[in-house]
Formats: C-alpha cells, sequence, structure tokens
C-alpha cells in the first residue's frame, strides 16, 4: 500500500508540472502574437490552444491523483489547506473556462482589436498562473489556516 501512495505523489507531482510548467512559454508566444503576420498566426495561435488543452487534461489527472491521495492518504476532507486548495481549484476551471477561448476565437476570426486581445491573453496567463502556484503553495505549504 505504501508502495502505490508514492506512486500516486509522483504522479500526482508529475500533473502538476505538466499543467503549470507549459504555461510559462506562453509568454514569448503573446509577445509575437502582438507582430506576427497573418500567414504566420495559426501557428501560434494552434500552440497556445495546445498548452491549455495540455494543462485541463494534466489537470484531470491531478485533480483525480489528489482524490485519490486524500482517500488513501492520512488526512481528511476537512483540513484547511485541501479546502482551500479545492476552492482555488473551483475559481482556476471558472476562470479556465472563459479566459482563453473566446481571445483565441477573436484572434482567430481577425476582425478585433489584436493589441487588446492579445493584452488579454497576457493577463489571463498571469491570473491563471496566480491561481495555479496558490494551489500549489497549498499542497506543499500545508498551511495551518484556522
Amino acid at each position: 500500500m505504501y508502495l502505490l501512495y508514492r506512486f500516486l505523489v509522483y504522479i500526482h507531482i508529475l500533473s502538476v508540472i505538466v499543467s503549470i510548467g507549459p504555461f510559462f512559454i506562453l509568454f514569448p508566444i503573446v509577445k509575437k502574437l502582438q507582430k506576427a503576420k497573418e500567414e504566420n498566426m495559426s501557428v501560434y495561435l494552434d500552440t497556445f490552444q495546445f498548452v491549455v488543452f495540455l494543462a485541463k487534461h494534466a489537470g484531470h489527472v491531478l485533480v483525480g491523483s489528489g482524490i485519490l491521495l486524500v482517500v488513501s492518504g492520512p488526512w481528511t476532507w476537512h483540513t484547511p489547506w485541501i479546502l482551500m486548495t479545492l476552492f482555488t481549484l473551483f475559481c482556476s476551471l471558472l476562470f479556465l473556462a472563459r479566459a482563453f477561448s473566446p481571445s483565441l476565437k477573436k484572434l482567430r476570426e481577425g476582425n478585433e482589436d489584436r493589441e487588446k486581445l492579445v493584452a488579454k491573453l497576457k493577463r489571463a496567463i498571469w491570473i491563471y498562473l496566480f491561481l495555479l502556484l496558490m494551489m500549489l503553495w497549498f499542497m506543499v505549504g500545508k498551511p495551518t489556516i484556522w
């Protein structure tokens, strides 16, 4: 049982890396989106969309392994850092659902102000990274909140 728990921890950590790490490559891509020619836009937008897709599906593994870790580990669902992680997770899911897709779609259409949309994407990346890193802090630091 101990070996299975350690394997779950490893999977959980790996899924955190895969769900957070790729967002850092989006900053240079966003910078290039501002000045990209129309024929290159789809390459940058496809890369951006793939990163969001990858993070979303790594998040599924993250949540699944997290549930299994709580069920098989020493903590309960009423532990403050777990509750705060779940609250932040819920906020990040709501944010992710509306943060990137509408702006990427408008950029593909090319009908709106590119600078405004790129600035919106850059802001969304920072907000989403903040939420993810906050969850990471709850999971690693396990602060006593109440």
